[in-house]
Parts: structure tokens; C-alpha cells; sequence
């Protein structure tokens, strides 16, 4: 059912009916088929029944003025003013019931389209490259979807049950007239709904512009919300509570601007609509009147004509809501659009097998990679992680050691060179296969807004209570869980703020344990962590790491002293590589990184310790002055 995303400008109104109609008329859903063909049938059904309204109006009003002329096949007491009362009211209602019965079986092929729309998007958004959402805010992203998903249910709706029955009624209302009024009337009528029609689409076109300026302004005011709110401790640190509201008054400022203007475009509109119906009501009603006082009409022609017009007016003025309605979803879904028409980055070859994970062994040859053409992260990396062991990866900031974890991942394709996992190379296998075989302990580990049993288990969706609980004792964190009030079942809240740095790298640690991956990477996993918590925190990592191949990428050089092998990046270069104590022996980059942190360290050490004096010094005062005091009294 894939469709070509559209864009939102020349032919776009064509363009997006035409994508959005293999969603109006699933091939996979014959159920719904139907339902679109009874739902037509009933369009059209109401329709003529519509259509005798206004005769039945007619002949009540000829019979209230003895103007009713009797025939052959009607029982008298069928063509009394009352028996024509009630039945034209009868059939307003048959008409109304048949248009509630189109609508009700219109109602699940509309909201079908939107789901499969809606969940086309977000499926699409999770395919896109990392680059995508490092480059977009999530804001922002929310409120394009969720507008173009509302723009889709309007024109799923308008395009089925408004257009085709507006267009069928103004074509037997032509008929009608020029069977039994001549063709003056027709003409009037054609020139009042040519005058309309050109109106509302110069004015529509002219109010979509204002539209797109209220929408960029609504998108950026809903960014700026949501970044404060997800920054709200930032915010508090630095006391700038004002300065966000008046970025956010600003930003709202404009979307009130916008909002103003389209809402007295939208009075303008409707005012030069009721001119141009207005006009030709008039016309028509006074060439009808003229016939009446002729007396080639009768009263209950000229009431026919009314009720005719006033009949007209509503799908005629429907027309312009229809289309102003389809603009304006056109301009609300052109953004979401856009986001369908982003490429895929990343994307498994034609006929990717799933990779065969045997040993374990993972080798960089050559590997070659930039972000940006003008600025190269890695400059022809290569090594070889054999299975079971555990290889670290350290450098300066910005020397290209989390690209590599990146990189394994496929969030990235590499440029140059190639990267294998036991012989096979990643970008030749499906991305599901090679992502189910690697784990990773980030260094900022990011919850769900869920429980602490849901976090855990999304290491392996259908993992067993008994298994979630198991991996907790594993990662050193089912005592603290225990003793929540709520246990497995305590909200972690957005983004995971209601627990400790800790006690996140231990969820983290957790659903890495329930993944299993024959493969595990560790990116700084704690290098944001205290030196109790780290310690703490390294006695799981290495209980997990245990018997897997292990690629550390570190900060603190401490952390990696038993790995097999340590890698010294540089500039996106390998500068060194060897065990701890021969780079220590080497005296270059990692003795110099290594004597730094050590400095650093002690120093650290040096000022709480002082710290400690200095509490336990003032402790002593305060108790000397305490029993000082009362010999001072005597």
C-alpha cells in the first residue's frame, strides 16, 4: 500500500488525494471496500430524496391556496394541506437517516486511514538515521505529526462524504430547473456558483499563507515548551524562569498574530460568499416572482424556487468549507509529507541475511568516516577484537572512540573500510540481526516513562517475571528495588529523573544482562558516576561482560587496566595499543593521560580528606565551647 509522499504546492490538492487513496480503499481490507460502496450507495440515495423536499413544499403551499391541481393515481386525502405537511417532513427525516447511515459506515474506513498513516510515520521515523534526530527537535517533530494526522482525517472525510454528494446535487438541481424552468434559471445559477466558487479559491488560497505562518509559529512555540520542560532543572539552576517565558510570549505573540489574521480573513471570506449567493438568490426569486404575478407560475412554484435555493446554498457554501478544509489540510500535512519523503540513511542491502553469530569476533580494516565532508573522525582505524576478550578504546575528547560504538551499531554507514563481525561484514547483513546481537551500556542512560519491571524487560519483551528479577540480582540492583514501596511496579519518570545516575546504570546493566548479546559494548558507562558509585557499578559491568566480546570506550583509564588490549586514539587515528603496564612503560599519550588522572585524582582525594578535618575541627570547637560554657557562668 506505499504511496509517494507529496509536497504541499503546485497540484498539491490532486497529488495528495491520489496518495491518500489506497488508504480510502484498502486493497488488503475487502470489508472496508464495501463499506465504501453502501456508504456511496446511501450518498446517492439521500440525495433524490433530497431532491423531492422541496416538491413536497410545493404542493402543500398549492394546496393551502386551492392551487393543487388533483391526479388520477393519488387518493384525495394523500394531497391534503396536512397528509403534504407530514409528508415532507417524513422525508427530511428519511433523508437525514440515510445520511447518518453513510457517515456511520464511512466512520471506520476514514479512521482506518488515519491509523495506517499514523503508524506509517512512526514506523518511518525510527528508520531514519541518528543524523536525522540529532538534527531535529522532538518538539517540533510531535507537533508536525500530530497536525498532519488531523490534516488526513479531514481530507479522508470531506473527499468521500462531501465532495462527490455536493457535485451530485448541484447537477440534479440543474437538471430539475431546466426541465421545468427554462434555461435563464440554469444560467443565473450557473454564474452565482462560478462567481462562488472563483471567490472562495482566490480567498482560500490567499488565507493558506496565514495559515502556514500560525502553524511555524504554534510548531516553534510547542519546541521552546517542551525543551524548557525537558531542561526544567537547568532552568532552575540559572534562575531564568522569565527568559523562558518570554521566548516561549514571543513565540505565542506571533501565533496570535497569525491566528488573528486567519480568523478575520476567515469573516471576509464568508461576507463576500453571502454577497455573491445573495445576489443571485435575488435574481433568481425576483424572475420567479415576475412569473407569479404573470401568471405563468403559481405560488407554490415560487416557494419551490426558495426552498430549492436555500437548499443549494448549504452544499454550495459547503463547497467552500470543503475546500478551504482540504487547503488547509494540505498545508497542516506538507510537513509530514516531508518527513515520509526524508531517505532512509541506513538500509539492508537486497537480500541481507541475518548475521550468524558463532564466536564473537569483531574486526575494524581500514575504517574510514565523517559526520561532515569538511571534518574526518576517522582517519583508516583498524583492530580486532577476538572472541571472549576485551578490547578498550581511550583518547581525548573528540578523538572518534564513540563513533566506533556508533558505527558497530549501523546507526552510521562507514565510508571506507569495512567492519565484520566472525567474517561478516555488518553492512551486508539485516540491521535486526546485527542490533539483536550487540549490547550497549551508554554513558547516559535514558528511561522510559514506565516502571522499573518495563525498563528492564525491554532488554527482551518477552522475558519471564522471574527472569527480569534475576537480571536485577545480576546488575546489583534488586535490594534497592525491594525496598520501594512499589517494587518492580515504582514509575522511573520521564527520562528516568526519579532515580540516581547509580541506580540507572544498573537498569541499563540489567536489560543488557536479560539481552544477552554474545557482543557487549560499554561507552563510558561510568564515567558520570562517583568513584564509590563507579566502583560499585564496574563489579556489574564486569560480571556482565564476562565470557563476551567487549569493546570499552572509557574516560577514566582506571576503569580498563585488565582489558586484553588497550587502543589509543587520536585525531581519529590509532597512536598506541598495548596492555596497561607496556603503554605505562612506552611513556607517550596513555602515560601522560594516565599520570593527569592520577594527579587528579589525588588532588581529589587530598580536598575531601581536608574537608573531613576541617568538619570533625569545627565538631570540636563546638563541644570545648559547650562545656566551656557553663564554668564560664559560675
Amino acid at each position: 500500500m506505499a504511496t509517494q509522499p507529496v509536497s504541499g504546492d503546485s497540484g498539491s490538492t490532486l497529488r495528495a488525494l491520489q496518495s491518500l487513496w489506497p488508504y480510502m480503499w484498502p486493497s488488503d481490507r475487502p470489508d472496508l471496500k464495501m463499506r465504501v460502496v453502501w456508504a456511496t450507495v446511501f450518498l446517492v440515495v439521500a440525495k433524490l430524496i433530497l431532491m423531492l423536499v422541496p416538491y413536497f413544499f410545493k404542493w402543500a403551499t398549492e394546496a393551502l391556496t386551492g392551487e393543487l391541481k388533483p391526479v388520477d393515481w393519488a387518493p384525495a386525502i394523500l394531497v391534503t394541506p396536512v397528509a403534504l405537511v407530514l409528508a415532507y417532513n417524513v422525508v427530511r427525516v428519511v433523508q437525514l437517516a440515510f445520511n447518518q447511515l453513510r457517515d456511520a459506515l464511512f466512520a471506520r474506513v476514514g479512521q482506518h486511514a488515519v491509523r495506517q498513516l499514523a503508524h506509517r510515520t512512526f514506523v518511518h521515523m525510527h528508520e531514519l538515521s541518528l543524523r536525522f534526530h540529532l538534527e531535529r527537535r522532538t518538539g517540533g517533530l510531535s507537533r508536525i505529526i500530530e497536525r498532519g494526522v488531523k490534516g488526513i482525517e479531514t481530507i479522508v472525510r470531506f473527499t468521500i462524504l462531501n465532495s462527490a454528494p455536493t457535485i451530485l446535487e448541484f447537477l440534479l438541481t440543474a437538471i430539475i430547473f431546466w426541465v421545468v424552468y427554462g434555461w435563464i434559471y440554469v444560467a443565473i445559477i450557473a454564474v452565482t456558483v462560478w462567481l462562488y466558487t472563483w471567490f472562495t479559491i482566490r480567498a482560500s488560497d490567499w488565507r493558506i499563507n496565514i495559515r502556514r505562518e500560525m502553524n511555524d509559529s504554534d510548531t516553534d512555540a510547542n519546541t521552546k515548551a517542551i525543551d524548557s520542560l525537558l531542561n526544567y532543572e537547568t532552568v532552575k539552576y540559572f534562575s531564568n524562569e522569565k527568559m523562558e517565558a518570554e521566548r516561549f510570549d514571543r513565540s505565542m505573540a506571533r501565533y496570535e498574530d497569525a491566528a488573528t489574521r486567519t480568523w478575520t480573513s476567515l469573516g471576509w471570506l464568508n461576507f463576500g460568499q453571502g454577497i455573491i449567493f445573495g445576489l443571485g438568490m435575488m435574481a433568481v426569486m425576483a424572475l420567479s416572482a415576475w412569473e407569479v404575478v404573470r401568471g405563468t407560475h403559481t405560488l407554490g412554484d415560487f416557494v419551490f424556487v426558495n426552498a430549492m435555493l436555500m437548499q443549494l446554498s448549504i452544499p454550495l457554501n459547503f463547497i467552500g468549507f470543503i475546500y478551504r478544509e482540504i487547503r488547509q489540510a494540505i498545508t497542516d500535512i506538507e510537513q509530514m509529507f516531508d518527513l515520509l519523503a526524508v531517505p532512509k540513511e541506513v538500509v539492508d542491502r537486497p537480500g541481507a541475511k541475518p548475521l550468524e553469530v558463532k564466536a564473537g569476533r569483531v574486526e575494524f580494516r581500514d575504517v574510514q568516516f565523517s559526520y561532515d565532508p569538511d571534518r574526518q573522525i576517522l582517519k583508516g582505524v583498524s583492530f580486532d577484537v577476538p572472541a571472549g576478550k576485551t578490547v578498550a578504546i581511550v583518547g581525548p575528547s573528540g578523538a572518534g572512540k564513540s563513533t566506533i560504538s556508533r558505527l558497530l551499531f549501523r546507526f552510521y554507514d562507514v565510508q571506507q573500510g569495512k567492519i565484520l563481525i566472525d567474517g561478516q561484514d555488518i553492512d551486508a547483513v539485516t540491521q535486526d540481526s546485527l542490533r539483536a546481537a550487540v549490547g550497549m551500556v551508554p554513558q547516559d542512560t535514558v528511561l522510559f516513562n514506565d516502571t522499573i519491571r518495563y525498563n528492564i524487560r525491554y532488554g527482551r519483551i518477552g522475558a519471564t517475571p522471574e527472569e527480569v528479577e534475576r537480571a536485577a540480582e545480576l546488575a546489583q540492583i534488586s535490594d534497592f528495588i525491594k525496598r520501594l514501596p512499589a517494587g518492580y511496579d515504582t514509575m522511573v519518570g520521564e527520562r528516568g529523573l526519579k532515580l540516581s545516575g547509580g541506580e540507572k546504570q544498573r537498569v541499563a546493566i540489567a536489560r543488557t544482562i536479560l539481552k544477552a548479546p554474545p557482543i557487549l559494548i560499554l561507552d563510558e558507562a561510568t564515567s558520570a558516576l562517583d568513584s564509590h558509585t563507579e566502583q560499585e557499578i564496574q563489579a556489574a559491568l564486569d560480571l556482565v561482560s564476562r565470557d563476551r566480546t567487549t569493546i570499552v570506550i572509557a574516560h577514566r583509564l582506571s576503569t580498563v587496566v585488565s582489558a586484553d588490549e588497550i587502543i589509543v586514539l587520536k585525531d581519529g587515528r590509532i597512536v598506541e595499543r598495548g596492555h596497561h603496564a607496556d603503554l605505562l612503560a612506552a611513556r607517550g599519550l596513555y602515560a601522560s593521560m594516565w599520570d593527569r588522572q592520577r594527579e587528579a585524582t589525588e588532588a581529589e582525594e587530598k580536598l575531601r580528606i581536608a574537608r573531613e578535618r576541617d568538619a570533625e575541627g569545627v565538631i570540636v570547637r563546638r563541644r570545648t565551647a559547650e562545656v566551656a560554657r557553663p564554668v564560664d557562668a559560675e
